[in-house]
């Protein structure tokens, strides 16, 4: 396979990225199906940090949900794939893939504009692109919280940039501005959801211990039979924890000839806690010594519910002619919950749309989340020290330390089982989620948000004190270097955006100049020139 072009022009990639991404690009075993195909990888970037082509990453990054920031490491390929007969090839075949990379995991977006360029771009190539580029080089930024109207061929998208602070769960707001678009807009329901019942149909009694897997932060392998089962069964299953950010590697799609393969294939070391999709059969017997291993077959939509696999024993796994099923020894800390199946199969009997068993599942994985979650935060909230405590001139208190027996200790009272019905061995869970990167994402995600908290109440207290008063009975050494260290808390805020008020800022800002003015001139000129 072989990258014909690249647009922009100015887009760099290394040599090493771009054979992955010509690999990345076609189906990894022959399937005989004609015509188009649509599905999703993910690539580790190599050859160090580039400059991106948005410099502040930072603004978006801390308004937008976790769960959907702009990647440093990993760049997004979404491809639209195309084999067709034609007797004039060699093997009878053409095969033919767009592929638009992006740092942003937009699955719905970028495949929804897939489905408007490829058909095009394969009929009139190179020009069409270069179309098609100049008008995406006008599209607005993306900014959580905002509805965009992106034109491209003759048909506008809209879409609603999700926020961090939308209310997790809620259906995204439907007050689409039509503004008398004409054409009416080609409107996403949503940038990123997955239809989650078809991706789970064949697993849908298996949802708890696949959750449970992915809390954990398992390393599983997703046999299926072509790239956009597995991509989408990799990209659901990253999704199920939300508004928990799933914080281990993922590969919706992988292939033998990927630079990780040696990594991931060793039997030196224990498997990664990585998610990956594959596709060709000799992955049966190079990964057969992973822990789990779910296979899927083709994804058929039927009026009834499809066929669910089964969990088997590991050993059963046949290299020949493996069954579907989820292999593995794991035993859930949970439960089954009845009554998810019981609704889902009324939804089937009544003849539901796919979209509204897909909310009730996406609701069903919230509530578990925040169920498990919930306890958490309120533990570590408990460990910022009280307000009282942050006085002007000293230092902040420090946060108290995570002690995970004291937070065991909270479950008695305060535990899932008051937002939960499930029963089964939840302080196991926690014992083992501990353990996992989502855990050590998650706990440094909270400490860097309340770090930052206690450095704005230090600003405001500061704002609020008598710096006159304080000054009377200092030394000229203790002073000036009071004016270092607001200078610096200054510049720290500013830098990190920490959340406090503008006018504070400022106060303080004149706090310095009122101190400075207060001193010796030959110091006033040596600090402000400092």
């Amino acid at each position: 396979s072989l990258l014909q072009l690249v647009y922009p022009y100015d887009f760099r990639l290394t040599e090493k990225e771009k054979t992955s991404i010509c690999y990345l690009s076609f189906p990894d075993s022959y399937s005989g199906g004609l015509g188009d195909t649509q599905f999703s990888f993910r690539l580790r970037q190599s050859g160090g940090q580039r400059t991106t082509h948005y410099e502040d990453d930072g603004e978006y990054n801390r308004e937008a949900p976790l769960t959907l920031q702009r990647e440093s490491a990993h760049y997004f390929g979404y491809v639209y794939f195309r084999q067709v007969k034609d007797s004039s090839m060699k093997r009878g075949y053409f095969q033919k893939s767009l592929v638009l990379v992006s740092r942003l995991p937009y699955v719905n977006l970028f495949q929804s504009l897939l489905q408007l360029i490829a058909p095009e771009y394969f009929d009139k190539l190179e020009p069409c692109l270069e179309a098609v580029c100049n008008e995406i080089d006008q599209w607005p930024p993306p900014v959580p919280g905002q509805t965009l109207n992106l034109p491209v061929m003759g048909v506008v998208i809209q879409v609603r940039i999700p926020s961090r602070v939308d209310k997790p769960g809620s259906s995204p707001v439907k007050q689409f501005n039509q503004e008398n678009l004409l054409p009416a807009p080609l409107v996403l329901p949503s940038i990123h959801e997955l239809d989650l019942f078809r991706c789970f149909q064949p697993v849908l009694i298996h949802i708890q211990m696949l959750w449970e897997l992915m809390l954990l932060g398992e390393p599983i392998v997703v046999m299926a039979p072509s790239p956009t089962v597995s991509s989408e069964m990799v990209l659901a299953l990253t999704s199920c924890l939300a508004p928990l950010r799933y914080c281990c590697d993922y590969r919706p799609y992988f292939t033998i000839h990927d630079s990780e393969f040696k990594e991931y294939t060793t039997r030196t070391q224990a498997p990664p806690n990585i998610v990956v999709g594959v596709t060709n059969p000799f992955f049966i017997k190079t990964l057969q010594h992973w822990p789990h291993i779910l296979r899927v077959g083709e994804l058929r939509m039927s009026g009834d519910l499809p066929k669910q696999v089964k969990v088997k024993k590991l050993a059963k796994l046949k290299t020949l002619d493996t069954k579907p099923g989820i292999y593995t020894s794991y035993k859930t800390f949970l439960h089954k919950d009845k009554s998810l199946i019981k609704r889902l199969l009324k939804g089937i009997q009544r003849k539901r749309p796919s979209e509204v068993q897909s909310a009730l599942l996406r609701r069903h994985l919230l509530e578990l989340t925040q169920s498990f979650i919930i306890p958490l935060e309120h533990y570590i909230a408990s460990l910022m020290p009280l307000q009282r405590a942050i006085t002007p001139w000293k230092n902040p208190p420090q946060i108290r330390p995570f002690r995970q027996e004291d937070f065991m200790k909270t479950l008695e009272h305060a535990g899932p089982q008051l937002t939960c019905v499930l029963k089964g061995d939840w302080l196991g869970l926690y014992r083992r989620f501990f353990k996992s990167p989502n855990f050590d994402g998650w706990y440094r995600q909270r400490h860097k948000e309340m770090t930052q908290k206690l450095e704005a109440l230090h600003l405001e207290a500061i704002c609020e004190a008598n710096i006159v008063a304080w000054m009377k009975d200092k030394s000229e050494v203790e002073i000036v270097d009071l004016v270092l260290k607001l200078r610096e808390k200054l510049v720290r805020a500013r830098c990190q955006h920490l959340p406090v008020k503008e006018e504070t800022l400022q106060r303080v800002g004149l706090y310095i100049e009122t101190i400075i003015g207060s001193l010796p001139e030959d110091l006033q000129a040596v600090l402000h020139h400092h």
